[in-house]
């Protein structure tokens, strides 16, 4: 089955991506490799989600955004690629979480981003991964998330 098809069965729908604002590109390869930008938890150009892990926001929500974000670093691998048929496997998830003080646990929030990369790619979509707390984050999105995927030569 089709990465493409999986999503669809997933009901997990990629967007459009658009020219960054700032001076950066979406995504960029070295090699087999290939390095997205961190992507926040925007559908249709609106976040989904905004605050802080721990203050406005639960560990549940946070999951919520990270899973968008891990979707939108599929669309922006989707747009390079052309086909996510090609991704080999899924290497490293990166994963800031805007978090309260007293909160500790953005690995759980992370789990959002990594239980989609192993619904879509299963075996291929184990990978390793760092939940870093942030004080603060662009926009107040309350997760940023990239990731490293290795393609077929």
């Amino acid at each position: 089955m089709s990465i493409e098809n999986r999503l669809e069965d997933l009901g997990i729908k990629l967007e459009e991506v658009k020219t960054p604002k700032f001076s950066y590109t979406p995504v960029t390869q070295v090699g087999n490799l290939v390095y997205t930008s961190g992507q926040d938890c925007r559908v249709n150009g609106e976040l989904i989600l905004e605050g802080k892990l721990g203050r406005e926001l639960t560990i549940e929500e946070g999951k919520q955004a990270a899973r968008q974000c891990a979707i939108n670093c599929l669309s922006v691998l989707k747009w390079h690629l052309g086909s996510l048929d090609k991704i080999k496997k899924v290497v490293k998830v990166l994963g800031f979480v805007q978090s309260h003080d007293e909160f500790k646990d953005q690995p759980y929030v992370m789990n959002g981003a990594s239980d989609l990369f192993l619904e879509v790619f299963g075996e291929k979509g184990k990978h390793a991964r760092s939940a870093i707390g942030a004080n603060e984050l662009p926009f107040n999105t309350p997760v940023e998330v990239e990731i490293i995927v290795e393609i077929e030569d």
